[in-house]
C-alpha cells in the first residue's frame, strides 16, 4: 500500500508540471519579487492609414502581429466594414476564428464617441453607438471596449456641468457592458479629459466595477506625466504605449524602462497594447517598437 500511495503521488506530482513552458509570455519578478506575465498586443491604430486605403486587411494585420511575436490585437472598430454600423456575425467571427489560430487574442475594440455634446439626441445616439459595439465586442471575445469622454468643453459651461451628464451618459454604457462581460474603458485622450485629476474626478461620480482606464500614457500632456500615469493606474484594464510622450507639453521619446517598472510594480495583469504614430512604414516602427520593449523587458528580468 505504502508503495502504491507512493507512486500516485508521484503521479500526480507530474500531471501538475507543464511538460512545455510557455515561450511567448514574457515573465519578470517585480521588485517586491512577485512573478508577472505581461503580453503585449497592437493597437490597429498603428496602421490606420494603410486599413483606411485598405493596402492591408485585418486578417494581413492579424499575420503581422503573429509574425511580429505579439499575443494580442486590439480591433479598433473604423477599421470593420460598414463602421459605424456592426458587421456582420459571418464576418466577426472569421476574423475571431483567424485571430485563434493565429495565437491572438483580441485584447479589445474601440469606438469614436463624444459625451461632450450639448444635444442630448446625439448624446442618446453615441449611447447607442457604444451599446451596439459593446455586442460586437462580446460576439469578437473582446474583454474591453475603448470610449472617449468628448472632443470639446462647449462655451459657456463648466468641466464639472459637463462631467455630471456624461457620467450617467456612461452609467448607461456600463451597465449594459456588464450586462454582456464587457468592459467599458474610457482612454484619457488629452481632449475633455487632460490630466489624472479630471480622470480620478470623473471616475468618482461613474462609480461602476465594470468601469476602467485605458491608460494612453502619450496624452497626460500638462506638466510631468509620470506621477499622473502613477495616480491612475489603479484604474487601468488596458493602455497604450507610445512612442513618443509629453512633458511640459513638448514631446520626448518615451522612457519605455521606466514606464515598464511602473507597470510591474503596480497591480495590473492585462494586456499592454503598444500604438505607433507619425510618418514611416508601420510594419517598420512597429517592429522598432516591440524589439525595444522587449530587450527592456528582458533587462528588467
Amino acid at each position: 500500500m505504502k508503495q502504491k500511495n507512493i507512486r500516485r503521488d508521484f503521479l500526480k506530482t507530474c500531471l501538475m508540471v507543464p511538460l512545455f513552458p510557455s515561450f511567448k509570455e514574457q515573465t519578470i519578478t517585480s521588485g517586491t519579487g512577485q512573478v508577472k506575465h505581461l503580453k503585449l498586443s497592437l493597437n490597429a491604430y498603428s496602421f490606420n492609414d494603410m486599413l483606411k486605403s485598405q493596402a492591408i486587411s485585418i486578417e494581413a494585420l492579424i499575420d503581422f502581429c503573429a509574425q511580429t511575436g505579439f499575443e494580442g490585437i486590439d480591433l479598433t472598430g473604423y477599421y470593420f466594414p460598414g463602421y459605424p454600423n456592426v458587421p456582420s456575425d459571418e464576418f466577426l467571427f472569421r476574423i475571431k476564428r483567424k485571430a485563434h489560430l493565429s495565437g491572438l487574442s483580441i485584447s479589445g475594440t474601440g469606438i469614436k464617441n463624444d459625451f461632450a455634446q450639448l444635444d442630448p439626441e446625439k448624446r442618446k445616439k453615441d449611447i447607442q453607438l457604444v451599446k451596439d459595439w459593446i455586442v460586437v465586442a462580446s460576439k469578437l471575445g473582446a474583454p474591453v471596449i475603448r470610449i472617449f469622454s468628448g472632443v470639446d468643453i462647449p462655451k459657456g459651461y463648466s468641466w464639472e456641468a459637463i462631467a455630471t451628464w456624461m457620467a450617467k451618459d456612461i452609467q448607461e454604457c456600463v451597465d449594459f457592458g456588464q450586462t454582456h462581460g464587457v468592459i467599458v474603458a474610457l482612454q484619457n485622450h488629452n481632449d475633455f479629459i487632460k490630466n489624472s485629476q479630471q480622470v480620478k474626478d470623473l471616475f468618482k461620480m461613474v462609480n461602476r466595477d465594470w468601469f476602467g482606464l485605458v491608460l494612453d500614457i502619450g496624452s497626460y500632456q500638462q506638466g510631468d506625466p509620470f506621477p499622473q500615469i502613477q495616480e491612475t493606474i489603479p484604474l487601468a484594464v488596458n493602455w497604450q504605449l507610445k512612442e513618443d510622450m509629453y512633458l511640459d507639453g513638448k514631446a520626448v521619446k518615451t522612457d519605455v524602462a521606466k514606464v515598464l517598472k511602473m507597470i510591474l510594480a503596480s497591480n495590473y495583469r492585462g494586456f499592454i497594447p503598444i500604438e505607433t504614430l507619425g510618418k514611416g512604414d508601420p510594419k517598420q516602427k512597429v517592429a522598432l517598437f516591440i524589439k525595444e520593449i522587449k530587450e527592456a523587458l528582458n533587462n528588467l528580468s
